[in-house]
C-alpha cells in the first residue's frame, strides 16, 4: 500500500496535459502487491470516485465524500491516493482497463491496422461520451497532474498503449511503430480535451483520429520494404 501522505490540493493549471512516454508495456508499474482485502478497498474507492464524478464532474469528487461512500477512513483514503488528482487519474486508468476488457470480448473489425485502431479509439471515445461529467473530471485531473502524479499518469499512458497495440495485433512493435503509437495516443487525449471544451464536434474528432491512425500504414509499409 502506498505510504501515508498528507492531503494535497489540486491547483488548476493552464498548461496542456502531460505527455507521458509510452513504451511497450509488459506489466504496469506497482508497489508491493495489495492483499485481497486491500484490493477490495481500493476497488470501492475507485468505484465511489467514478460515481461521484459521473454525477457532478471534477468538483463533485470530494475526498471526504469518497471516503464515506467507499466506507473507509479519510486517513486510509489518503494512504491510497494522496490527492483528488491522484485518485481521478487512477480512476481513468481503471476505466480504460474496463474498456480494454470490453474491446477484447468484441475486437474491432477493420481490414487494416489503422482502421482497427481508429475503430477502437472511437469506441473508447463514445464510452466516455456517455459519461461526460466523468470524462471531464478525469481529463481535468490529467491536466492538473504534476510530477507527484507521474506513476498514475504513466499507467494511463501504458494502458492506452496496450489498447492500441492489441488493435494493431502487435506483440513486438518496432521503435518506429511505438513512436506512431505515442503520436496517436497524444492526438486521442487532445481530441478528448477539444471535444469536452466544445471546440470540436464528434465528427471532427473522428476525422482527426482516422487521420492520425494512417501513421500505422506508413510504419507497416516501411517494415515490408
Amino acid at each position: 500500500m502506498p505510504a501515508e501522505a498528507k492531503p494535497a490540493k489540486a491547483e488548476a493549471r493552464t498548461s496542456p496535459p502531460p505527455s507521458p512516454s509510452s513504451t511497450l508495456p509488459s506489466t504496469l508499474p506497482s508497489s508491493a502487491p495489495l492483499t485481497e482485502r486491500q484490493e477490495a478497498r481500493r476497488r470501492r474507492i475507485l468505484h465511489a470516485s467514478a460515481q461521484l464524478a459521473s454525477r457532478g464532474g471534477f468538483d463533485a469528487v470530494q475526498m471526504r465524500e469518497v471516503a464515506e461512500s467507499s466506507q473507509v477512513a479519510l486517513g486510509t483514503l489518503y494512504r491510497y491516493f494522496p490527492s483528488k488528482v491522484h485518485l481521478l487519474v487512477a480512476t481513468m486508468q481503471d476505466q480504460l482497463e474496463h474498456m480494454h476488457g470490453t474491446l477484447r470480448k468484441k475486437p474491432p473489425q477493420g481490414e487494416t491496422s489503422a482502421q482497427r485502431v481508429a475503430e477502437t479509439l472511437m469506441r473508447a471515445f463514445r464510452a466516455l461520451q456517455r459519461e461526460p461529467h466523468l470524462a471531464d473530471a478525469m481529463v481535468r485531473a490529467l491536466t492538473f497532474a504534476d510530477r507527484s502524479v507521474s506513476p498514475e499518469v504513466d499507467q494511463v499512458s501504458r494502458q492506452t498503449t496496450v489498447i492500441i497495440l492489441d488493435a494493431m495485433g502487435l506483440e513486438n512493435p518496432t521503435p518506429e511503430q511505438l513512436s506512431a503509437v505515442r503520436v496517436i495516443e497524444h492526438t486521442w487525449h487532445s481530441a478528448l480535451i477539444t471535444w469536452l471544451s466544445g471546440r470540436a464536434s464528434i465528427a471532427q474528432v473522428k476525422i482527426d483520429i482516422e487521420t492520425v491512425c494512417r501513421l500505422i500504414d506508413l510504419t507497416e509499409t516501411r517494415e515490408r520494404e
